[in-house]
């Protein structure tokens, strides 16, 4: 959540971001107006109490016993009215998204990323490549059909040499990262709805794209993510400490809700999928240097495994809700001509800190809000993807060199 001393000082800067993020502008005054209205209702419910408290010790005559009668009838209805206003300013607070950082680039959607660089050579065939689909099916590696059959449309089954192939991956990205001072971890794909509104991924505009068990009021967690950042909730760490670099692997859950009828081919985008995530706790002075750290282990991922990318400066109008600067690494997918967002790379600075109350203590004891960022390192169906497209040859499927140590096979044939 945003810092609302900050926005009730300075509105303006609030609504600027909001512009520049094409959202409308106008509920940073009304949360100025809510807060206005609450701090009177406060001040009135004060002066009441002040007013009954007065003659807690005394014995008043009957026209005063009856003026506190009222105001206790007032009381209430006011107490209510709080209540209320309340939970209407949570929720329009929720909605306001974090400050972006001076260096995004403004634009309307992400047509307007700036690509910042480009790695590998596109590969050219001597043959009509396939998409992923045609070469799932013809390897025996992806099913999409059964998956449908049991479970709905967006789900598939990996099989055979694709699941070794996952594995392959995981265990890769573990070696690479743990060298870097990662500390592994597997988190859990449930959450509470405080901690899913605190980690900024359950307001009014969210819920629809969340998986929720009413029995058990608990939600499915769309990314190792949002299980991670709420590890320090309501403590306090130390300075010296800091940071603090976590890997984890998890399952993860999305309705997809604003894409039907998008990406519906294949496995890109589907409602549950395997994900080996970065998530950092640093100190706010740190947290863009961290950035470009993490970016830079995501390159190397991906110049390891020799997969052509690009890397893309996200734009005001497609950044992050929770996002005070964004980068997405983009990998050649020759079945579809084109480059697809494989990573992403976020700073939130204190915004998801002060939702979950995570906190660091400098040296000179002075408490204040860590800064939290989080990256991808593999998203297990979109690289699989991109394995299968890239290194698809006329008659087999080539491993990237740097998996074939942790398989029995160098090439995956019919």
């Amino acid at each position: 959540m945003i810092d609302v001393k900050d926005l009730l000082k300075e509105p303006e800067k609030y609504k600027r971001n909001m512009r520049e993020r094409n959202l409308d502008p106008s509920l940073i005054d009304e949360i100025v107006d809510l807060k206005k209205r609450l701090n009177s209702l406060i001040k009135e419910k004060d002066d009441i109490r002040s007013f009954i408290n007065k003659f807690s010790k005394t014995k008043p005559e009957e026209k005063i016993i009856k003026q506190i009668k009222i105001k206790k009838e007032k009381l209430k209805k006011i107490e209510d009215e709080i209540d209320e206003f309340e939970k209407k300013l949570e929720e329009k607070i929720s909605l306001v998204p974090n400050l972006k950082s001076p260096d995004v680039p403004l634009g309307k959607d992400e047509s307007e990323n700036v690509v910042l660089r480009t790695w590998g050579e596109i590969p050219k065939f001597d043959f009509l490549p396939k998409d992923h689909v045609e070469l799932g099916e013809i390897y025996d590696l992806i099913d999409i059909e059964r998956a449908g059959k049991v479970a709905g449309s967006r789900f598939y089954y990996l099989k055979n040499s694709a699941v070794l192939l996952e594995f392959a991956l995981i265990n890769f990205a573990y070696d690479l990262l743990l060298k870097e001072g990662f500390i592994p971890i597997i988190p859990p794909v449930f959450i509470k709805e405080e901690y899913y509104r605190g980690m900024g991924r359950l307001n009014s505009l969210q819920r629809e794209e969340r998986y929720y068990l009413p029995q058990d009021d608990l939600y499915l967690v769309g990314s190792a993510e949002h299980t991670i950042g709420p590890y320090f909730a309501n403590e306090i760490l130390e300075e010296k400490d800091l940071p603090k670099r976590f890997l984890g692997f998890s399952t993860c859950f999305r309705r997809e809700a604003g894409s039907y009828g998008k990406d519906v081919r294949g496995i890109l985008r589907t409602h549950q999928f395997d994900k080996v995530e970065m998530f950092s706790f640093t100190l706010p002075e740190e947290s863009k240097k961290e950035h470009e750290f993490l970016l830079s282990l995501q390159e190397k991922i991906m110049q390891e495994l020799k997969l052509p990318h690009r890397v893309v400066l996200i734009c005001s109008g497609d950044l992050g809700f929770t996002d005070y600067k964004q980068y997405d690494i983009e990998t050649w997918m020759p079945g579809q001509n084109k480059y697809r967002e494989t990573h992403s790379c976020s700073n939130t600075t204190d915004f998801q800190a002060r939702g979950i109350n995570a906190r660091f203590r400098r040296k000179n004891g002075k408490i204040e809000y860590l800064h939290m960022l989080n990256a991808t390192a593999i998203a297990i169906g979109r690289i699989i993807i991109a394995i299968l497209e890239n290194y698809q040859r006329k008659d087999y499927i080539e491993v990237p060199e740097v998996l074939r140590k942790y398989l029995k096979f160098d090439i995956i044939k019919k």
